[in-house]
Protein backbone atom coordinates (compact mmCIF):
# COMPACT_ATOMS: atom_id res chain seq x y z
CA UNK A 1 0.00 0.00 0.00
CA UNK A 2 1.45 3.34 -1.06
CA UNK A 3 0.83 6.70 0.65
CA UNK A 4 0.24 9.66 -1.65
CA UNK A 5 -0.37 13.32 -0.95
CA UNK A 6 -3.73 14.48 -2.33
CA UNK A 7 -4.83 18.08 -1.77
CA UNK A 8 -2.54 18.37 1.21
CA UNK A 9 -4.10 15.36 2.92
CA UNK A 10 -2.28 12.10 3.52
CA UNK A 11 -4.49 9.14 2.56
CA UNK A 12 -3.78 5.50 1.97
CA UNK A 13 -4.27 4.93 -1.73
CA UNK A 14 -4.10 1.38 -3.13
CA UNK A 15 -1.61 0.85 -5.93
CA UNK A 16 -1.29 -1.87 -8.59
CA UNK A 17 1.84 -3.26 -6.93
CA UNK A 18 2.55 -6.75 -5.62
CA UNK A 19 6.11 -7.25 -4.40
CA UNK A 20 8.43 -6.15 -7.21
CA UNK A 21 5.66 -6.37 -9.82
CA UNK A 22 3.52 -3.48 -10.99
CA UNK A 23 4.00 0.27 -10.67
CA UNK A 24 2.18 3.23 -9.12
CA UNK A 25 -0.93 4.48 -10.93
CA UNK A 26 -0.51 8.26 -11.06
CA UNK A 27 -3.92 8.80 -12.60
CA UNK A 28 -6.37 9.74 -13.79
CA UNK A 29 -8.14 7.14 -11.67
CA UNK A 30 -11.18 6.45 -9.51
CA UNK A 31 -9.54 5.99 -6.11
CA UNK A 32 -12.82 5.19 -4.31
CA UNK A 33 -13.50 2.37 -6.76
CA UNK A 34 -9.95 1.05 -6.42
CA UNK A 35 -10.35 0.99 -2.63
CA UNK A 36 -13.47 -1.15 -3.00
CA UNK A 37 -11.77 -3.54 -5.42
CA UNK A 38 -8.18 -4.10 -4.21
CA UNK A 39 -8.05 -7.64 -5.62
CA UNK A 40 -8.88 -6.36 -9.10
CA UNK A 41 -6.37 -3.50 -8.92
CA UNK A 42 -3.66 -5.81 -7.55
CA UNK A 43 -4.75 -9.42 -8.11
CA UNK A 44 -3.37 -12.30 -6.02
CA UNK A 45 -0.50 -14.13 -7.69
CA UNK A 46 -2.81 -17.16 -7.98
CA UNK A 47 -5.14 -15.29 -10.40
CA UNK A 48 -4.49 -16.21 -14.00
CA UNK A 49 -6.06 -16.07 -17.44
CA UNK A 50 -9.20 -14.30 -18.56
CA UNK A 51 -12.57 -14.59 -16.84
CA UNK A 52 -15.54 -12.31 -17.55
CA UNK A 53 -16.72 -9.75 -15.03
CA UNK A 54 -18.59 -11.55 -12.23
CA UNK A 55 -19.68 -8.52 -10.23
CA UNK A 56 -22.16 -5.66 -10.58
CA UNK A 57 -23.45 -3.29 -7.92
CA UNK A 58 -27.07 -2.21 -7.54
CA UNK A 59 -25.58 1.24 -6.90
CA UNK A 60 -24.70 1.33 -10.61
CA UNK A 61 -28.18 0.25 -11.76
CA UNK A 62 -30.85 2.62 -13.08
CA UNK A 63 -33.32 3.48 -10.31
CA UNK A 64 -36.99 3.84 -11.25
CA UNK A 65 -38.49 6.39 -8.83
CA UNK A 66 -42.25 6.27 -8.21
CA UNK A 67 -44.72 7.95 -5.84
CA UNK A 68 -44.80 4.87 -3.62
CA UNK A 69 -41.11 3.92 -3.68
CA UNK A 70 -38.41 2.82 -6.14
CA UNK A 71 -36.98 -0.20 -7.95
CA UNK A 72 -33.70 -1.07 -9.67
CA UNK A 73 -32.59 -4.26 -11.37
CA UNK A 74 -29.47 -6.27 -12.19
CA UNK A 75 -30.09 -8.61 -15.12
CA UNK A 76 -28.03 -10.21 -17.87
CA UNK A 77 -27.96 -6.79 -19.52
CA UNK A 78 -25.96 -5.41 -16.58
CA UNK A 79 -24.06 -8.62 -15.77
CA UNK A 80 -23.77 -10.69 -18.99
CA UNK A 81 -22.45 -13.79 -17.22
CA UNK A 82 -25.71 -14.10 -15.23
CA UNK A 83 -27.88 -16.28 -17.47
CA UNK A 84 -30.32 -17.95 -15.06
CA UNK A 85 -31.21 -15.38 -12.36
CA UNK A 86 -32.06 -11.66 -12.45
CA UNK A 87 -32.48 -9.50 -9.36
CA UNK A 88 -34.60 -6.49 -8.41
CA UNK A 89 -33.99 -4.32 -5.34
CA UNK A 90 -37.23 -2.57 -4.37
CA UNK A 91 -38.34 -0.13 -1.68
CA UNK A 92 -41.91 0.75 -0.71
CA UNK A 93 -42.92 3.68 1.46
CA UNK A 94 -45.42 3.14 4.31
CA UNK A 95 -48.60 2.31 2.41
CA UNK A 96 -46.71 2.14 -0.90
CA UNK A 97 -48.15 -0.52 -3.23
CA UNK A 98 -46.44 -2.64 -5.86
CA UNK A 99 -49.55 -2.89 -7.95
CA UNK A 100 -51.47 -6.08 -8.68
CA UNK A 101 -49.43 -7.94 -11.31
CA UNK A 102 -47.95 -11.22 -12.52
CA UNK A 103 -44.82 -12.36 -14.39
CA UNK A 104 -43.75 -14.96 -16.92
CA UNK A 105 -41.04 -15.87 -14.38
CA UNK A 106 -41.19 -17.09 -10.78
CA UNK A 107 -40.61 -14.35 -8.18
CA UNK A 108 -38.56 -15.35 -5.11
CA UNK A 109 -37.98 -12.67 -2.46
CA UNK A 110 -36.01 -11.93 0.69
CA UNK A 111 -37.06 -9.12 3.05
CA UNK A 112 -34.15 -6.83 3.91
CA UNK A 113 -35.89 -4.39 6.26
CA UNK A 114 -39.30 -3.20 7.35
CA UNK A 115 -42.51 -5.14 6.80
CA UNK A 116 -44.95 -5.76 3.97
CA UNK A 117 -48.34 -7.28 3.29
CA UNK A 118 -48.56 -9.81 0.48
CA UNK A 119 -51.63 -10.94 -1.42
CA UNK A 120 -52.14 -13.53 -4.15
CA UNK A 121 -54.59 -15.92 -5.78
CA UNK A 122 -53.61 -19.19 -7.45
CA UNK A 123 -54.97 -20.94 -10.53
CA UNK A 124 -57.39 -22.96 -8.39
CA UNK A 125 -58.95 -19.87 -6.83
CA UNK A 126 -57.26 -20.31 -3.45
CA UNK A 127 -56.18 -17.01 -1.95
CA UNK A 128 -53.22 -15.88 0.15
CA UNK A 129 -52.59 -13.00 2.55
CA UNK A 130 -49.63 -12.63 4.91
CA UNK A 131 -47.37 -10.08 6.57
CA UNK A 132 -43.59 -10.55 6.27
CA UNK A 133 -40.63 -8.95 8.04
CA UNK A 134 -36.80 -8.96 7.91
CA UNK A 135 -35.38 -12.29 6.77
CA UNK A 136 -38.75 -13.65 5.64
CA UNK A 137 -39.18 -14.98 2.10
CA UNK A 138 -41.90 -15.51 -0.47
CA UNK A 139 -42.24 -17.13 -3.86
CA UNK A 140 -44.95 -16.57 -6.45
CA UNK A 141 -44.70 -19.09 -9.30
CA UNK A 142 -44.88 -17.82 -12.88
CA UNK A 143 -48.31 -16.52 -13.81
CA UNK A 144 -49.65 -16.22 -10.24
CA UNK A 145 -51.12 -12.70 -9.64
CA UNK A 146 -49.99 -10.92 -6.49
CA UNK A 147 -49.27 -7.59 -4.80
CA UNK A 148 -46.89 -6.17 -2.17
CA UNK A 149 -47.65 -3.25 0.16
CA UNK A 150 -45.40 -1.48 2.66
CA UNK A 151 -46.70 -1.46 6.24
CA UNK A 152 -46.23 1.22 8.91
CA UNK A 153 -42.45 1.67 8.45
CA UNK A 154 -42.22 0.80 4.76
CA UNK A 155 -39.91 -1.93 3.52
CA UNK A 156 -37.00 -2.88 1.27
CA UNK A 157 -36.49 -6.32 -0.29
CA UNK A 158 -34.64 -8.30 -2.92
CA UNK A 159 -36.54 -10.09 -5.69
CA UNK A 160 -34.95 -12.91 -7.70
CA UNK A 161 -36.44 -14.15 -10.99
CA UNK A 162 -35.58 -17.44 -12.70
CA UNK A 163 -34.49 -15.87 -16.00
CA UNK A 164 -31.33 -13.80 -16.46
CA UNK A 165 -33.02 -11.76 -19.20
CA UNK A 166 -35.99 -10.83 -17.01
CA UNK A 167 -37.09 -7.19 -17.09
CA UNK A 168 -39.09 -5.61 -14.27
CA UNK A 169 -40.50 -3.26 -16.91
CA UNK A 170 -42.19 -6.22 -18.67
CA UNK A 171 -44.54 -7.00 -15.78
CA UNK A 172 -48.21 -7.78 -16.51
CA UNK A 173 -49.87 -4.89 -14.62
CA UNK A 174 -53.60 -4.84 -13.85
CA UNK A 175 -53.93 -1.12 -14.70
CA UNK A 176 -52.20 -1.65 -18.04
CA UNK A 177 -54.44 -4.67 -18.73
CA UNK A 178 -57.63 -2.66 -18.12
CA UNK A 179 -56.44 0.16 -20.38
CA UNK A 180 -55.74 -2.32 -23.19
CA UNK A 181 -59.29 -3.77 -23.31
CA UNK A 182 -62.28 -1.92 -24.86
CA UNK A 183 -64.60 -0.57 -22.16
CA UNK A 184 -67.60 -2.34 -23.68
CA UNK A 185 -65.77 -5.64 -23.24
CA UNK A 186 -64.88 -4.80 -19.62
CA UNK A 187 -68.53 -3.91 -18.97
CA UNK A 188 -69.71 -7.23 -20.43
CA UNK A 189 -67.11 -9.19 -18.45
CA UNK A 190 -68.07 -7.69 -15.06
CA UNK A 191 -71.77 -7.15 -15.74
CA UNK A 192 -71.72 -3.38 -15.16
CA UNK A 193 -71.98 -0.18 -17.22
CA UNK A 194 -69.12 1.25 -19.30
CA UNK A 195 -69.28 4.37 -17.13
CA UNK A 196 -67.98 2.30 -14.21
CA UNK A 197 -64.59 2.36 -15.96
CA UNK A 198 -64.43 6.10 -16.59
CA UNK A 199 -61.75 6.75 -13.95
CA UNK A 200 -59.06 4.28 -15.03
CA UNK A 201 -55.46 5.55 -14.59
CA UNK A 202 -54.61 8.02 -17.36
CA UNK A 203 -50.94 8.67 -16.58
CA UNK A 204 -48.46 8.77 -19.46
CA UNK A 205 -47.93 5.01 -19.32
CA UNK A 206 -51.46 4.28 -18.03
CA UNK A 207 -50.11 2.15 -15.19
CA UNK A 208 -49.57 2.39 -11.44
CA UNK A 209 -46.47 0.16 -11.02
CA UNK A 210 -45.49 1.52 -7.55
CA UNK A 211 -47.98 4.02 -6.15
CA UNK A 212 -48.89 5.54 -2.80
CA UNK A 213 -51.75 4.00 -0.84
CA UNK A 214 -52.99 3.99 2.73
CA UNK A 215 -51.23 1.87 5.34
CA UNK A 216 -53.50 -1.14 5.80
CA UNK A 217 -54.98 -2.15 9.14
CA UNK A 218 -54.39 -5.42 11.00
CA UNK A 219 -53.94 -8.53 8.89
CA UNK A 220 -57.24 -9.94 10.17
CA UNK A 221 -59.14 -6.93 8.82
CA UNK A 222 -57.91 -7.63 5.27
CA UNK A 223 -58.73 -11.35 5.24
CA UNK A 224 -61.17 -12.38 2.49
CA UNK A 225 -63.20 -15.50 3.28
CA UNK A 226 -62.85 -18.08 0.53
CA UNK A 227 -64.90 -21.30 0.28
CA UNK A 228 -62.09 -22.77 -1.86
CA UNK A 229 -59.56 -22.33 0.95
CA UNK A 230 -56.19 -20.68 1.32
CA UNK A 231 -52.62 -21.56 0.38
CA UNK A 232 -49.22 -20.15 1.35
CA UNK A 233 -46.60 -18.44 -0.77
CA UNK A 234 -44.46 -17.16 2.13
CA UNK A 235 -41.84 -18.61 4.49
CA UNK A 236 -40.80 -17.05 7.81
CA UNK A 237 -37.12 -16.99 8.77
CA UNK A 238 -38.00 -18.07 12.32
CA UNK A 239 -39.10 -21.44 10.89
CA UNK A 240 -35.79 -22.06 9.05
CA UNK A 241 -33.13 -23.96 11.05
CA UNK A 242 -29.49 -22.95 10.81
CA UNK A 243 -26.48 -25.16 10.13
CA UNK A 244 -24.01 -23.87 12.73
CA UNK A 245 -20.26 -24.33 12.27
CA UNK A 246 -17.05 -22.83 13.64
CA UNK A 247 -17.12 -19.90 11.23
CA UNK A 248 -20.81 -18.97 11.07
CA UNK A 249 -24.14 -20.33 9.90
CA UNK A 250 -25.91 -21.38 6.73
CA UNK A 251 -29.67 -21.67 6.22
CA UNK A 252 -30.81 -23.67 3.20
CA UNK A 253 -34.25 -23.19 1.68
CA UNK A 254 -35.46 -25.04 -1.40
CA UNK A 255 -38.49 -26.99 -2.59
CA UNK A 256 -37.99 -29.69 0.05
CA UNK A 257 -38.80 -27.14 2.76
CA UNK A 258 -40.71 -24.48 0.79
CA UNK A 259 -42.81 -26.25 -1.88
CA UNK A 260 -44.05 -22.98 -3.37
CA UNK A 261 -40.48 -22.29 -4.54
CA UNK A 262 -40.16 -25.08 -7.11
CA UNK A 263 -37.69 -23.30 -9.42
CA UNK A 264 -35.47 -21.31 -7.03
CA UNK A 265 -33.27 -22.57 -4.19
CA UNK A 266 -31.23 -20.39 -1.86
CA UNK A 267 -28.80 -20.29 1.03
CA UNK A 268 -28.64 -17.50 3.60
CA UNK A 269 -25.00 -17.44 4.71
CA UNK A 270 -23.51 -15.64 7.71
CA UNK A 271 -19.71 -15.68 8.10
CA UNK A 272 -17.98 -14.49 11.26
CA UNK A 273 -14.95 -12.14 11.03
CA UNK A 274 -11.95 -14.23 10.01
CA UNK A 275 -14.18 -16.96 8.59
CA UNK A 276 -15.01 -18.11 5.08
CA UNK A 277 -17.54 -20.07 3.08
CA UNK A 278 -15.53 -23.20 2.40
CA UNK A 279 -14.03 -23.97 -1.02
CA UNK A 280 -16.78 -25.66 -3.02
CA UNK A 281 -18.75 -25.70 -6.27
CA UNK A 282 -22.34 -26.35 -7.35
CA UNK A 283 -23.17 -29.30 -9.63
CA UNK A 284 -26.64 -28.11 -10.67
CA UNK A 285 -26.47 -24.46 -11.81
CA UNK A 286 -24.73 -21.09 -11.61
CA UNK A 287 -24.79 -19.16 -8.33
CA UNK A 288 -26.23 -15.63 -8.15
CA UNK A 289 -25.17 -13.78 -5.00
CA UNK A 290 -26.44 -10.72 -3.15
CA UNK A 291 -24.30 -9.14 -0.39
CA UNK A 292 -26.20 -7.66 2.56
CA UNK A 293 -23.69 -6.89 5.35
CA UNK A 294 -19.91 -6.85 5.69
CA UNK A 295 -17.31 -7.09 2.94
CA UNK A 296 -15.94 -10.15 1.18
CA UNK A 297 -13.56 -11.46 -1.40
CA UNK A 298 -14.11 -14.41 -3.70
CA UNK A 299 -11.79 -16.27 -6.05
CA UNK A 300 -13.48 -18.15 -8.90
CA UNK A 301 -11.66 -21.08 -10.54
CA UNK A 302 -12.67 -21.81 -14.15
CA UNK A 303 -10.34 -24.72 -15.13
CA UNK A 304 -7.51 -24.40 -17.69
CA UNK A 305 -5.52 -22.46 -15.08
CA UNK A 306 -8.04 -19.59 -15.15
CA UNK A 307 -8.97 -17.85 -11.90
CA UNK A 308 -10.03 -14.34 -10.90
CA UNK A 309 -10.63 -12.64 -7.53
CA UNK A 310 -13.37 -10.09 -6.76
CA UNK A 311 -14.21 -7.91 -3.76
CA UNK A 312 -17.79 -7.28 -2.58
CA UNK A 313 -19.62 -4.71 -0.45
CA UNK A 314 -23.28 -4.44 0.64
CA UNK A 315 -25.59 -4.07 -2.35
CA UNK A 316 -23.23 -5.87 -4.75
CA UNK A 317 -24.23 -8.82 -6.92
CA UNK A 318 -21.77 -11.66 -7.48
CA UNK A 319 -21.94 -14.47 -10.02
CA UNK A 320 -20.30 -17.90 -10.08
CA UNK A 321 -20.78 -19.77 -13.40
CA UNK A 322 -21.97 -23.36 -13.34
CA UNK A 323 -19.55 -25.80 -11.65
CA UNK A 324 -16.78 -23.19 -11.10
CA UNK A 325 -14.87 -23.69 -7.84
CA UNK A 326 -14.89 -20.80 -5.37
CA UNK A 327 -14.85 -19.61 -1.75
CA UNK A 328 -16.21 -16.45 -0.07
CA UNK A 329 -14.06 -14.92 2.67
CA UNK A 330 -15.16 -12.30 5.21
CA UNK A 331 -12.72 -9.37 4.87
CA UNK A 332 -14.48 -7.10 7.40
CA UNK A 333 -14.54 -6.81 11.18
CA UNK A 334 -18.27 -7.49 11.32
CA UNK A 335 -20.28 -10.57 10.32
CA UNK A 336 -20.66 -11.08 6.58
CA UNK A 337 -24.20 -11.89 5.41
CA UNK A 338 -25.11 -12.74 1.84
CA UNK A 339 -27.48 -14.83 -0.27
CA UNK A 340 -26.66 -17.66 -2.67
CA UNK A 341 -29.50 -18.10 -5.19
CA UNK A 342 -29.95 -20.81 -7.84
CA UNK A 343 -32.40 -21.65 -10.59
CA UNK A 344 -33.05 -25.13 -9.24
CA UNK A 345 -35.62 -26.97 -7.10
CA UNK A 346 -32.80 -28.21 -4.85
CA UNK A 347 -29.77 -26.64 -3.19
CA UNK A 348 -26.62 -28.66 -3.98
CA UNK A 349 -22.93 -28.10 -3.38
CA UNK A 350 -19.75 -30.18 -3.42
CA UNK A 351 -17.20 -29.58 -0.66
CA UNK A 352 -13.52 -29.80 -1.66
CA UNK A 353 -12.62 -30.82 1.90
CA UNK A 354 -15.28 -33.54 2.14
CA UNK A 355 -14.42 -34.93 -1.30
CA UNK A 356 -10.78 -35.34 -0.31
CA UNK A 357 -11.73 -36.88 3.06
CA UNK A 358 -13.96 -39.56 1.54
CA UNK A 359 -11.53 -41.07 -0.98
CA UNK A 360 -8.40 -43.13 -0.25
CA UNK A 361 -5.86 -40.89 1.53
CA UNK A 362 -2.93 -42.30 -0.42
CA UNK A 363 -4.68 -41.33 -3.65
CA UNK A 364 -5.00 -37.76 -2.39
CA UNK A 365 -1.39 -37.69 -1.17
CA UNK A 366 -0.01 -38.84 -4.53
CA UNK A 367 -1.87 -36.10 -6.39
CA UNK A 368 -0.77 -33.14 -4.27
CA UNK A 369 2.23 -34.23 -2.17
CA UNK A 370 0.32 -33.27 0.96
CA UNK A 371 1.51 -33.68 4.55
CA UNK A 372 0.16 -36.33 6.89
CA UNK A 373 -1.06 -33.50 9.10
CA UNK A 374 -3.33 -32.18 6.36
CA UNK A 375 -4.61 -35.68 5.51
CA UNK A 376 -5.61 -36.15 9.15
CA UNK A 377 -7.33 -32.76 9.22
CA UNK A 378 -9.72 -33.53 6.33
CA UNK A 379 -13.40 -33.38 7.30
CA UNK A 380 -15.80 -36.19 6.33
CA UNK A 381 -18.79 -34.06 7.35
CA UNK A 382 -19.40 -30.94 5.26
CA UNK A 383 -18.52 -27.65 6.99
CA UNK A 384 -20.17 -24.93 4.87
CA UNK A 385 -18.62 -22.07 6.89
CA UNK A 386 -15.18 -22.41 8.48
CA UNK A 387 -12.75 -20.33 10.51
Amino acid sequence: MQVLEESGKSDEVPQPIRGIKGAPDKGPRNVMLDRQNPDILSPPASDHGTLPNLKFSFSMAHNRLQDGGWARQVTQRELPAATTIAGVNMCLKPGGIRELHWHKEAEWAYMLSGSARLSGVDQNGQNFLDDVGPGDMWNFPAGIPHSIQGLEHGCEFLLAFDNGNFSEDSTFLISDFFNCIPKEVLAKNFGVAESDFSNLPTDVDRTRYIFQGEVPGPLSSDKVANPLGERSFSYHISDLPAIKTSGGTARIIDSTRFPAASTIAAAIVEVEPGGMREIHWHPNNEEWQYYIEGTARMTVFAAEHNARTFDFSPGDVGLVPFAYGHYVENTSEVPLRYLEIFKSPRFQDVSLNQWMALIPPELVRQHLNLSNNLIRALQKVKQPVVK
